[in-house]
């Protein structure tokens, strides 16, 4: 009876022909990111024109109608219903407050917490732009033992914290001047764009990480899988 192959996994698994989504993909491509900056706009607009109340189930409405238009055209739901989650907590809080601010209060107090956590991950020696990535690639946590690997993820993990951190400081600061107005510009300027750079940065720490433990596995390792140092021959004994 022939021996069947071995089941293959992870890198080994064959290949279903479909290409990994990018980054930009995941996060719905270039229609998602308009879609979810659209509420906002609404938000704004009619607020402006009217008052919160109405402004508040515009922009309600309109994440809803943009849910439903990604279900129907079959497009990723993930951003859709992301949208939705965050649609629906500003709403609460709005109508907590009866604040037109309101409605950015969940956004901004979000970004404190995101640059909290990645500056406690960094004094800890844990980056967590690092261990998100090695956690959802399921790469493993190799990098932490070699401290120039664990330097790269450190300096994508602060552009982190400063991304977080801007959003923070300046969206706050003009929710104490309740300029609704220029919170929405803020939201939206100070989103995907700055997202987008963190992201690169990270792609590039990867990268870096990534070539890094190649190069000490290559070191460890010889061509051709011979010892470095092959073992001398016996010497013979002296004829008596």
């Amino acid at each position: 009876m022939s021996e069947q192959p071995a089941p293959t996994s992870g890198d080994e698994a064959e290949d279903d022909g479909k290409p990994t989504p990018t980054l930009l993909e995941q996060m719905g491509g270039i229609s998602g990111l308009i879609y979810s900056s659209v509420p906002i706009v609404v938000f704004v607009l009619v607020n402006y024109i009217f008052d919160w109340q109405p402004a508040l189930w515009a922009a309600v409405g309109v994440a809803v109608a943009i849910a439903v238009l990604r279900l129907v055209r079959r497009e990723p739901l993930q951003p859709a219903i992301s949208g939705l989650f965050g649609i629906a907590v500003a709403a609460f809080i709005t109508i907590r407050t009866g604040s037109a601010k309101g409605f950015f209060a969940f956004g901004i107090w979000s970004s404190l917490v995101y640059c909290g956590a990645f500056l406690i991950s960094a004094l800890v020696r844990w980056p967590l732009a690092g261990v998100i990535w090695s956690t959802l690639n399921n790469t493993g946590f190799k990098w932490r033992s070699d401290k120039t690997a664990r330097l790269y993820y450190d300096i994508a993990t602060l552009v982190w914290i400063l991304v977080f951190g801007s959003k923070f400081v300046v969206q706050q600061w003009l929710y104490d001047q309740n300029n609704v107005g220029l919170l929405g510009l803020a939201r939206i300027a100070m989103g995907y764009p700055l997202t987008a750079i963190a992201i690169a940065v990270t792609v590039w720490a990867v990268r870096k990480a990534d070539k890094r433990l190649a190069e000490l596995n290559a070191g460890e390792q010889p061509p051709g899988g011979q010892p470095e140092h092959p073992p001398r021959p016996a010497q013979e004994e002296p004829a008596t």
